[in-house]
């Protein structure tokens, strides 16, 4: 199968990632054109447009959209749907961008790889450091949601109390039964699918009978008398619905047309998905246009779910939505855990701590653990600081991922003529802006945190490669199971 050319590398010294199994080489015309490595094993091309784009969006996670709603409707004075469109503007670009990217890089899937090979090394380095941060605390955000939404349902139980037991429960079964923890993410899908199906159902039943005089409005979509910042505000904590959107590029290997398709999924991802988040907020929203009235700002959505269909759908609703969040923690906990695992294994972390398999488990339960530990942090945050802290470092990949689209160009697609001027540079540019005025909008204490995390990470890389004078270490990438 002919692959898209790949741009000559920016260093001879490759340390070739788990997911990319391309290397560079020139023809005659001094081209750059992608071969695979002779003898090399590769996956079977099994995954045709509609299993990529199925299995992207369950890796999004459906219910996420009810997390923040809460929290966006007061920073927003009601504008949720408005704040959608515009994390979605950013995510259409910056998803244009990946498309693009992964014509030429077609076995990569990652920000880091991107920057590491357009821009430099060390950037990259940096990139991936930075995203790192979203896989270690994702279980964390997890266990705040399972406290927040069985608090609303069984509020004379401490939050503490649900924050340890779903680490604990999720830990145990990911040290004894890792092979559940796979097989739990199908029903999960169709569990999520079927909760929000029928959150929206009952929305839109009350609202086309008109219950407490609930009428249609385009009020949700109207920015008349919205601070800019405000509504920046409450768009930057939204980019936590979209999380996990790129990881299709991670399934090239296996889809049997890569070139069209994954760029395409990866549109189709975002397009459905963005539909979806804003049809549901608007339902809301125009049920509750004061979300002040539900009561528990950070609960609102279960608050909300008891008020269209009755005590027992909210029990319905509240329920799904655990089960979705231990099946999340589950592989969110895993796939943190695999990835300092490949991080130790590489030596990128101490290898004696991190880079171990239990033999008796086959799993790095030392990792688990350590992930384990840092979701406890969720008994110190609220929602806010959490979501923030988490979209830290999904801004800076967002961005990265554009300029490394605007190097790509300016290096090797525009003089070779394979892209314009407005989709290679323009375009990208105005991702840039956007997802850097999304980032500073962030809560104050995340980008502190988030800012002390990069500068670990940079201190780390110079001792590491003496002051830049050698490369710089191999991240790993995320893995989509």
């Amino acid at each position: 199968m002919n692959q898209a050319p790949v741009p000559q590398p920016l260093v001879e010294d490759h340390r070739k990632l788990e997911h990319m199994r391309t290397a560079s080489t020139k023809n005659s015309s001094n081209q750059p054109i992608a071969s695979a490595p002779q003898g090399e094993r590769t996956l079977r091309r099994r995954l045709k447009l509609r299993h990529i784009v199925f299995l992207g969006l369950a890796y999004m996670a459906p219910l996420a959209v009810f997390d923040t709603f809460g929290i966006v409707a007061e920073a927003t004075n009601g504008r949720v749907p408005l704040a959608y469109i515009l994390i979605i503007i950013a995510v259409v670009i910056t998803g244009l961008s990946y498309a693009r990217m992964s014509r030429y890089y077609p076995g990569a899937g990652s920000a880091y790889t991107y920057a590491r090979e357009t821009m430099n090394p060390h950037v990259g380095f940096m990139v991936g450091w930075a995203a790192t941060l979203d896989y270690l605390l994702l279980p964390m955000l997890n266990a705040l949601l399972a406290a927040i939404y069985m608090g609303a349902v069984l509020p004379s139980v401490p939050a503490w109390v649900w924050v340890l037991s779903t680490i604990v429960i999720c830990t145990l079964l990911n040290v004894v039964g890792v092979k559940l923890a796979a097989q739990v993410n199908v029903v999960l899908v169709v569990v999520q699918i079927v909760v929000a199906a029928a959150f929206l159902y009952f929305a839109i039943r009350n609202i086309v009978a008109g219950v407490d005089g609930v009428a249609l409005s385009i009020t949700p979509f109207d920015p008349t008398g919205v601070p800019t910042g405000a509504l920046l505000g409450g768009a930057s904590l939204l980019a936590l619905s979209f999380l996990g959107f790129d990881a299709v590029t991670t399934m090239s290997e296996e889809a049997i047309r890569p070139r069209t398709d994954i760029p395409r999924a990866i549109i189709l991802i975002v397009v459905c998905a963005g539909v979806f988040f804003i049809a549901v907020t608007y339902a809301m929203q125009v049920l509750f246009p004061d979300v002040s009235e539900v009561g528990d700002i950070v609960g609102a959505s279960p608050e909300i779910a008891r008020y269209i269909g009755g005590a027992l759908f909210q029990a319905m609703f509240v329920g799904g939505y655990m089960f979705a969040v231990l099946g999340c923690g589950l592989t969110q906990q895993m796939s943190a855990a695999r990835l300092i695992y490949a991080m130790g294994r590489d030596g990128t972390l101490p290898r004696t701590v991190f880079g171990r398999i239990n033999r008796r488990t086959g799993v790095p339960v030392i990792n688990i653990v350590f992930i384990a530990i840092l979701a406890c942090s969720a008994l110190f945050l609220d929602l806010e600081s959490a979501a923030s802290l988490i979209n830290f470092g999904a801004y800076v990949a967002f961005g990265a991922v554009n300029l490394s689209l605007i190097f790509a160009t300016v290096k090797y697609l525009l003089p070779q003529g394979r892209i314009g001027l407005f989709a290679g540079i323009v375009l990208p540019s105005l991702g840039v802006v956007i997802n850097l005025a999304l980032w500073l909008s962030l809560e104050t204490n995340a980008k502190i945190i988030g800012v002390i995390w990069a500068l670990v990470g940079f201190a780390f890389l110079l001792i590491t490669t003496r002051g830049f004078r050698t490369p710089a270490p191999a991240m790993a990438e995320p893995e989509l199971d």
